[in-house]
């Protein structure tokens, strides 16, 4: 006997599970879950989630057990979004499912890492991370008897897919669709979108600090950090350093969600969707900051970009990281059998498949499933001539 698909009562234009699109193979309906908490489950079984752990943020994973990793990066999207989704009477579950998967295609050494597979692929038609994502669930993940990848549903695969070129979408059929009619996706993948965003700035503030890349004095000359650094202060003066930037940090989330929360339910309330479908025809995204906390939004992300992403600590490092995967991808390039069995294998099939495009893609698949600590060592195995194993 199935069982109700949803713990609460939905907006009428959050997506309800029983209007899913479906899975690309149809499947029986799950009997004590709802479709999307069986995405979600099958996301968090995934070897790829495993691998979150170990894969960068903004510092290499070796550098402290403190910094924030793609895992920790995850969590803390899908905690400040489910708590949208709740005030917002969005899908919980489907919000959650979207959340734990976004990063699943990302590289080692973030997006150093990226941007290195990217040029090597240049001439194979690129790599981006949120396709990646997506080509992990649909393909790759290799755990079930009767299909690869993890068989997601359409809403499920839609909140990956956070952009994506016309090229590349009139490739993908119905998914890629809204990227060539310039459509919304559906709320819940709004919703993940935007609390990517925030989460990105608030934890690379606590890091960037805790690093001693950036500081409090700094911060303060910006308005959203100087306010609440101000307000903190007020409230706590003889707080210690450490915990002020902690509380500063916590203001600055919950002043973030609530103010997605007021701007978002008066935009709801303004176009009245009567659905999921209506949300999609609507000419912007529905889910965003006010105008005032966009702005701030802003000037935050562009401190961050010149001050942390490019400070000369964080730009040494990221040069090693790209030296690292461009060498990894020559090498396999030139010899698709010094990768493992089974990505030997794929490459091989690939090649066959669509020639050096293909041979380039299943090289592609292998590197970016790496950790950081297994890219080191594989480099190290590959060109080290002590290492012999």
């Amino acid at each position: 006997m199935a069982v109700s698909s949803t713990p609460r009562p939905l907006a009428p234009y959050a997506q309800d599970p029983r209007h899913s699109r479906g899975r690309q193979r149809p499947e029986p309906a799950p009997t004590w879950r709802s479709e999307f908490q069986r995405d979600r489950d099958r996301i968090i079984h995934s070897s790829a989630f495993r691998r979150l752990e170990y894969k960068t943020q903004v510092f290499v994973n070796h550098e402290g057990d403190l910094f924030r990793t793609r895992l920790t990066h995850t969590l803390e999207v899908c905690q400040i979004a489910r708590t949208i989704a709740r005030a917002l009477d969005l899908n919980e579950d489907l919000t959650e499912a979207i959340t734990l998967a976004h990063d699943l295609g990302h590289t080692p050494f973030g997006h150093a890492g990226q941007e290195a597979l990217n040029r090597s692929m240049k001439e194979y038609g690129g790599f981006e991370h949120n396709l990646q994502s997506l080509r992990v669930v649909d393909d790759l993940e290799q755990r079930y008897a009767e299909f690869d990848g993890l068989n997601l549903c359409f809403e499920t695969r839609e909140g990956i897919l956070k952009h994506c070129s016309a090229a590349n979408a009139r490739e993908l059929g119905d998914l890629g669709k809204r990227f060539l009619d310039r459509t919304q996706p559906g709320l819940e993948a709004q919703l993940a979108n935007l609390a990517d965003e925030l989460a990105y700035n608030s934890h690379d503030v606590d890091d960037g600090l805790r690093a001693g890349l950036i500081t409090v004095d700094q911060l303060e000359a910006l308005g959203l950090m100087g306010r609440l650094f101000a307000q903190v202060r007020a409230a706590h003066p003889n707080l210690p350093h450490r915990r002020m930037i902690y509380e500063t940090v916590r203001h600055m989330i919950g002043e973030q969600v609530a103010d997605v929360i007021r701007t978002s339910a008066a935009l709801l309330a303004d176009a009245a969707p009567a659905d999921s479908d209506a949300v999609r025809r609507q000419p912007q995204p529905l889910i965003r900051f006010s105008e005032a906390m966009q702005a701030e939004h802003v000037e935050l992300k562009r401190f961050l970009f010149k001050r942390l992403y490019r400070h000369h600590r964080v730009y040494r490092m990221a040069e090693k990281a790209q030296r690292t995967v461009a060498a990894l991808f020559r090498a396999f390039m030139d010899d698709i059998a010094l990768m493992p069995p089974q990505q030997h294998e794929q490459a091989r099939r690939l090649e066959q498949e669509r020639g050096q495009a293909g041979r380039a893609r299943g090289v592609a698949d292998y590197i970016a499933g790496m950790t950081d600590r297994y890219a080191i060592d594989e480099h190290e195995r590959l060109f080290n001539p002590r290492r012999l194993t």
